[in-house]
Formats: structure tokens, C-alpha cells, sequence
């Protein structure tokens, strides 16, 4: 099993590049099930989940050609609809297979899902949404059964909270119904946005993209052809340099990046004291000496990112007063917290508040990644530390960051990848 060793004390300098949103291609990667012909994606990341996703759907009949950024997928030969549970265990992005297969084939079996243990995420949203539209569905043996032999058909989806997967999963069953459908408090991400873009531009007529009700006019079953797709930037990679930046209070310019998806983060960072010059794709983050301490709330898209919060949390290690942390998405995403203390921060929870008091110095120890953004809280507190940092458990980070140690080190963080 691999870990990274770090050894704290390097400031940064150099460009890095963005990869492309590993939340973005999923559901991308996904939505290829709607069509009968070949699909293009680029841009894609070097990640894990990408790999197993594309695995899932060569399970399922499915040609995919895949060179590292770039993927071509034929789902023309479909010949399974079985999503089994040794892929889907492995990451819960496996269940946006259940609206696309079912709205194509009009059955599918998908295995309930895996993946970082941050909490629960349960599907039921998006099951009851199904049904709604036609769809007759049984959990038996791990697996939701899923039926609707004549098709699914339009319906008014109103969702009692945001779901990305949700939304993204109704959005593309809703793709090939009869009829129209209309989603309620639908997601907003970025995320959701390319892929109702996606679709819309295949011949969807869809209204409302990037807003939170959205009216899509389905094709009664007929497969859809899509365009060449380049995913978008990968918006918690980008966020997580500017935090490695800020913590080591030192210059970097990030390459090929929204800075209209990251405004929260680019804003929090702001008030702590960091500057910024942004450009069309580009921005480089300047540092402060002294960081001001942060209140932050974690909320759906364009609020603070949960996704985001570790990060935060490393960097207000070392602000200069106590900062507040109130995580109201997921009740498990606290697990860094005592790692971090392992490191000599002093962090203090209360339900889902932590209160993160100011230290004057970390020490490198051996720590515990329990998440994917956890683990890379862990590194970004690794890059401050005194001595050696060694982070086990980092396949967790391999799932969404694409070549974290390599990117980190071409800045001139002094990290590498080690075997156990």
C-alpha cells in the first residue's frame, strides 16, 4: 500500500495545472448509456473512480477506448444491465447508471453504493423519483431492481432537499421519457450545469440549466448523439492549491480554471488576507504573513463546498485566532480532525461545529487518511510541519486527485510517493 512522505517547510512557486472535474466526467461518462453511438470525452483526470466507472461500463457491453485525458465509448452493444456490487462498492457515483439504463432499456439492477464513509447519502430521493415516472422498483440482495418495460414517462419531480446525484440521475432518465418532466429544487453545481448542457446539446430541449427547476422534454426512448464533450475544470483541485498556497504563505498560478466556480473559496481566502490576480482561465493567489481566522458554513452550490472544508481547516490551523467550521451536509465529515490534532493543531468539535484554535507550530507524524478530502486536509498540513509528515491510506486521494504528490512537487513541495 502507497503513502506520501512529506517533509514540511518548502514555500511553492510555478504553475500548476487544473485537471478536468472528476464530479463533472462521472456523470458524463454516465450519460453516455443514452446514446447508441460513439462518444467523445477529453480532458478527463488521471483518477480512479474515472478508471472504475469506464470498467463498469465495459461490464455492461460497452467498447470504451481510454488514453489517459481522453475517452471514445460505444454503448451501442449494451448487453448486461447489471451494475454489480464489486464495481459499485468501490465508489457511489456507480449509481448514476440507474436513471440512463433504465430510461434506455427499461430494466436495470443496480448494486446499492459504496464509497468515502463521510456519512449517509441515501438513494431514496432518487428512487421516489423514478417511481413517480413510471418506474417499479425493489431492494432485494443488496441490489435495486428496477423496472418500466413501456418506457419511463414525464412527471413533477419536487426534491425535499438538493441532490447532486439525484438531479443528475433524473435529469438523464428524464432525457429519454415520454413526455415532460419538470425537477423542483434541483441542484445547481457546476457539475450538474455541463451535464444538462451535454445533454440539451445532443437535442434535448431543456430549460432552466443552472437554475433550480428544470423542464426537460424527453425523446420517448430514442438514444440520443452526443457531441464532443471537453470536461470542465475540477473546481476542489483548484481550491485545494490555493489552500496549499495559503498555508505555506507562498505565491502559485493555477492554469486552466473557473474562477466563477470557485468565487466562495477564492472570497474566504480573501478574508483571511490572501490577495488575488484572476484572468480568463488563470489566477494567482499572493499570500499574507499573517492569516486572519474564518467562519465558514458548509451549504449546497454556489454556497461553501463541503468539499472544501478540510482544506479550510488545514489552513486555519495556523490563522491567527479561533475559527469557526459548521458542516451541515454531511454528519461523518469531521474524521480529519483528530489526524490534524496528531499534527499539534488543537480542534474542537461539538455536533457539527468545530471550533479550530490557533497554534504556533505543527510537528510531522504519521497520520490517517479517512476520506478523500480529508486526506488531502492532511497533506496541506503536512506542507507546514515540522519534520516529516507520513499520510497512509492514500488511495482515497487517488480516487479524485489526479497526480497530487507529482503537481506538489513540481511546485517544490518536498513529497513522494512511498510503499509501505
Amino acid at each position: 500500500m502507497d503513502y506520501l512522505q512529506i517533509k514540511g517547510g518548502a514555500k511553492l512557486q510555478g504553475n500548476v495545472t487544473i485537471s478536468g472535474s472528476k464530479n463533472a466526467a462521472l456523470p458524463i461518462i454516465a450519460a453516455t448509456l443514452l446514446s447508441d453511438k460513439e462518444a467523445t470525452l477529453t480532458n478527463l483526470p488521471n483518477v480512479v473512480d474515472i478508471r472504475t466507472l469506464l470498467k463498469l461500463l465495459k461490464m455492461l457491453g460497452g467498447e470504451v477506448e481510454h488514453d489517459n485525458t481522453v475517452a471514445k465509448i460505444n454503448n451501442a452493444s449494451i448487453n448486461s444491465t447489471k451494475a454489480v456490487y464489486t464495481i459499485v462498492s468501490q465508489m457511489r457515483a456507480s449509481i448514476l447508471v440507474l436513471g440512463p439504463l433504465l430510461a434506455r432499456f427499461g430494466e436495470c439492477e443496480v448494486s446499492l453504493p459504496g464509497g468515502c464513509a463521510i456519512g449517509q447519502r441515501p438513494i431514496d430521493l432518487h428512487l421516489k423519483a423514478l417511481e413517480a415516472m413510471g418506474a417499479h422498483i425493489e431492494i432485494k440482495g443488496g441490489y435495486v431492481h428496477a423496472e418500466a418495460p413501456d418506457g419511463l414517462h414525464g412527471a413533477k419531480i419536487i426534491f425535499d432537499k438538493v441532490t447532486v446525484g439525484g438531479t443528475e440521475n433524473i435529469v438523464m432518465a428524464a432525457a429519454l421519457a415520454k413526455g415532460v418532466t419538470t425537477i423542483i429544487n434541483a441542484a445547481k453545481e457546476p457539475e450538474v450545469v455541463q451535464l444538462c448542457e451535454m445533454i440539451r446539446d445532443a437535442g434535448v430541449e431543456m430549460e432552466g440549466v443552472g437554475t433550480d427547476t428544470l423542464i426537460i422534454h424527453g425523446t420517448d426512448r430514442k438514444p440520443l448523439k452526443f457531441k464532443d464533450t471537453t470536461v470542465i475544470p475540477d473546481r476542489i483541485e483548484a481550491g485545494t492549491y490555493l489552500c496549499a498556497a495559503a498555508i505555506t504563505k507562498s505565491s502559485i498560478t493555477l492554469d486552466k480554471v473557473n474562477a466563477e466556480h470557485i468565487r466562495t473559496s477564492i472570497s474566504k481566502l480573501e478574508s483571511m488576507g490572501c490577495s488575488f490576480d484572476i484572468k480568463k482561465d488563470e489566477i494567482t493567489i499572493y499570500p499574507t504573513e499573517t492569516i486572519k481566522p474564518v467562519s465558514l458554513i458548509t451549504m449546497e452550490y454556489p454556497g461553501f463546498p463541503t468539499d472544501m472544508q478540510a482544506q479550510f481547516m488545514a489552513v486555519a490551523v495556523i490563522a491567527n485566532g479561533e475559527s469557526l467550521i459548521e458542516e451541515r451536509l454531511f454528519e461523518n465529515r469531521f474524521m480529519h480532525v483528530s489526524e490534524l490534532n496528531r499534527l499539534g493543531a488543537d480542534i474542537w468539535l461539538k455536533g457539527n461545529i468545530a471550533a479550530v484554535h490557533p497554534v504556533q507550530e505543527l510537528y510531522g507524524a504519521d497520520v490517517m487518511a479517512t476520506d478523500l478530502r480529508a486526506s488531502s486536509a492532511l497533506v496541506l498540513a503536512g506542507l507546514v510541519a515540522n519534520g516529516t509528515t507520513n499520510v497512509h491510506r492514500i488511495y482515497h486521494l487517488d480516487r479524485g486527485y489526479d497526480n497530487l504528490e507529482g503537481k506538489l512537487a513540481q511546485l517544490g513541495a518536498d513529497i513522494v510517493r512511498l510503499k509501505e
